[in-house]
């Protein structure tokens, strides 16, 4: 019939595998009307350890494509730390990351309960 789609359409709102898990900024939605500007965000919950001041909030949703690195300097710029302070992050209280590395794959290799845990301190605690 003329009025069939083709099987050959495949909708904007699939998501890639190993991604479901992500949120979609403007919410999830399953009728087709999402467009090609909803970020993946990825739920994040920083951790105080040692030295290092604590936040008030805890757990933020971040673009999964931003690097580490950017995570740090948020963090700095919210507990107001001086630019010439260091500060540590580390994935479940184990290994520093890199600071390129990106958040959507941390989180899809050691995201628990649907959220990414990272410490913070400003003197290294492990690895």
């Amino acid at each position: 019939m003329a009025d069939e789609k083709s099987s050959d359409s495949v909708p904007q709102t699939e998501l890639s595998s190993g991604v479901e898990n992500l949120k979609i900024e403007n919410g999830q939605k399953e009728n087709g009307d999402t467009n090609k500007t909803d970020k993946v965000k990825v739920d994040i919950l920083l951790k105080a350890t040692g030295d290092a001041p604590i936040m008030k909030k805890k757990k933020w949703a971040v673009d999964a494509e931003k690097p580490i690195g950017w995570i740090i300097e948020f963090v700095k710029k919210y507990l107001k730390l001086e630019p010439d302070e260091k500060l540590f992050l580390y994935v479940n209280q184990t290994f520093a990351p890199s600071p390129d590395q990106i958040i959507k794959n941390l989180y899809e290799c050691f995201g628990t309960d649907g959220k990414l845990v990272l410490h913070y301190c400003k003197s290294q605690a492990w690895g």
